[in-house]
């Protein structure tokens, strides 16, 4: 699997490991604290405006199908798939955060092994960030 270097914002990194103490295990939980694990942690200010932090707007495209889609990566108490809020400890954000416009991650999915491909990202404010959640 290819596992690009991705970048976390500190204050994301906090507020999900401390999100992951409260929830029972799971795979994707466990993937996620390995992702936090290999990350380059930064400030929030200092995280490029291109790279997938928490509640960034996104799109991204499944490299075997072509196909774009967009979303916004979210925590969990403000998941809701019909408004294109995606949770980080789904398969989907916890493959996405971090990555940057042009980096391809390939991603176990509940249909199988996917590519993916940041296409674009959009920062919401930083008192957004700070919170959300």
């Amino acid at each position: 699997m290819t596992s690009p270097p991705i970048i976390v914002a500190s204050e994301d990194r906090e507020h999900l490991l401390r999100l992951m103490d409260q929830q029972v295990p799971t795979e994707v939980a466990d993937q996620l604290e390995a992702e936090l694990e290999r990350a380059r942690v930064v400030p929030w200010h200092e995280v490029p405006a291109d790279v997938i932090v928490m509640n960034s707007e996104l799109e991204y495209e499944d490299t075997a199908t072509g196909q774009r889609r967009r979303m916004t990566l979210v925590y969990p108490a403000n998941a809701d798939m019909r408004l294109g809020r995606v949770s980080v400890l789904a398969p989907l954000g916890c493959a996405l955060i971090g990555l940057q416009v042009g980096q391809e991650i390939d991603w176990r999915m509940p249909g199988g092994l996917r590519r993916l491909r940041v296409v674009a990202v959009t920062h919401s404010s930083e008192l957004d960030k700070q919170t959300a959640g």
